[in-house]
């Protein structure tokens, strides 16, 4: 599996992501892997070269991946803590849009549900922006609808806190 992993972790980093742009999928639950691959593979979703590289993969290869990129270490935040200010604006919003309840109150998912706790930050906002402008499907609505009521300013301190937990 280690062979089958090296151009995941290529990009992905062996469980911290050191790409713009590129997330970090270390801890990640492997039901949301799953269910990510399997996007990419039907084409569900375009982000290239993951449609290409999932292209290939049977149900089966779905499952190893996915439980081999939830075994990876969980990244952890290194940097300076957030500013104060930008804690409770982001907690505020966690709250009001209630992220805990599917992400869990350490926002490291369950489930299908992924983790976002020490995202990168640069991820985080294009994804809060992609769901928000519907350009990137959910496997249910449920991001999209939230993404909604979001400022750019919301998106942009809430991937800031979010990449620092």
């Amino acid at each position: 599996m280690q062979e089958r992993l090296a151009p995941c972790i290529a990009c992905h980093g062996g469980g911290t992501s050191e790409n713009e742009g590129v997330p970090s999928l270390g801890g990640q639950q492997a039901d949301y892997v799953v269910t990510q691959l399997f996007q990419f593979r039907e084409k569900q979703r375009a982000a290239e070269p993951m449609n290409d590289i999932a292209t290939g993969f049977s149900d089966d290869d779905l499952r190893t991946y996915a439980d081999a990129v939830a075994a990876l270490p969980a990244p952890a935040w290194s940097g300076t803590a957030a500013d104060p200010a930008l804690v409770a604006r982001a907690q505020a919003l966690i709250s009001k849009h209630q992220c805990n309840s599917c992400h869990g109150a350490d926002l490291a998912g369950r489930d299908a549900i992924p983790r976002i706790r020490v995202q990168r930050e640069e991820y985080l906002a294009r994804a809060l922006a992609a769901y928000k402008s519907n350009a990137r499907p959910g496997y249910d609505p449920a991001m999209n609808e939230v993404a909604q009521g979001l400022s750019d300013a919301d998106i942009q301190d809430l991937a800031a806190y979010v990449a620092r937990l």
